[in-house]
């Protein structure tokens, strides 16, 4: 059984790991390619774009893939919608693998919002100095807040419209919570801003921002689309497709 995984996760090259080797498997990686230089799984992978829905649909057809799972980051919302279609379509029985999101503890101090435009509208009220993470795409929502100083961490350098007083850090997680408290108090951050992405290889910033006392503006992620099952961890993936891979040899 072909096996064709949307990567560009820990939980997608964990899950590809798990999967390499097991005998009537053929395991394939899709990668966006938005990452200069990612992290490249066991298996066969590629890297780009499928053409939309329609494009996926085709790739499915052709390469006869049994199963698909989403492993997608849970922000790749578009990317999400366009795997639901193209199951649909080639008839693939599909999973969405998603780490659970964050949640507050005693001592946080957070301040959800729908978006990135939503997080920017909540910003000039709660603090100057924004450590903003993200990610490389989506900062023109912040590009008009001229009155703001931002530190903007990503992996590859950003695109299109930016806040005109911000540095740029270029630096890929795993964080340490050690290194966290040196970044917000060597820059004297008053908020924090991130996307829901859950995870503990950039959680280490929140730990921080409870211990500095600062606020927290969570940009809440999108749901998977509906219908689509959900699993939070590589191994209860892995189970799905043996599963899958059991039924066609019914």
């Amino acid at each position: 059984m072909h096996v064709l995984i949307l990567g560009g996760t820990t939980e997608a090259r964990r899950l590809a790991e798990l999967l390499d080797g097991v005998p009537g498997l053929t395991v394939t990686t899709s990668l966006a390619g938005r990452v200069a230089s990612p992290r490249l799984p066991p298996g066969e992978v590629r890297v780009g774009g499928f053409g939309g829905a329609e494009g996926l649909t085709a790739w499915l057809r052709e390469r006869r893939v049994g199963a698909l799972v989403d492993a997608t980051h849970p922000f790749a919302g578009t990317m999400s919608r366009h795997a639901a279609r193209a199951a649909a379509l080639a008839r693939v029985p599909l999973l969405a693998l998603r780490r659970p999101g964050w949640t507050p503890g005693e001592g946080d101090d957070w301040h959800e919002a729908g978006s990135s435009e939503e997080a920017a509208a909540l910003l000039p009220a709660l603090g100057r100095r924004v450590f903003l993470t993200t990610g490389r795409m989506g900062l023109a929502a912040f590009a008009g807040l001229d009155d703001l100083w931002f530190l903007v961490r990503s992996v590859d350098p950003p695109e299109g419209p930016r806040p005109a007083h911000a540095r740029i850090l270029l630096e890929r997680g795993p964080f340490t919570l050690d290194g966290e408290r040196e970044l917000l108090r060597g820059h004297h951050i008053d908020v924090v801003v991130t996307k829901d992405s859950g995870g503990a290889a950039t959680a280490p910033k929140l730990t921080a921002a409870r211990e500095a006392v600062l606020p927290v503006v969570v940009i809440r992620r999108p749901p998977p689309p509906e219908g689509v099952p959900v699993t939070p961890t590589p191994e209860g993936a892995a189970d799905w497709v043996a599963e899958q891979a059991a039924r066609r040899t019914d």
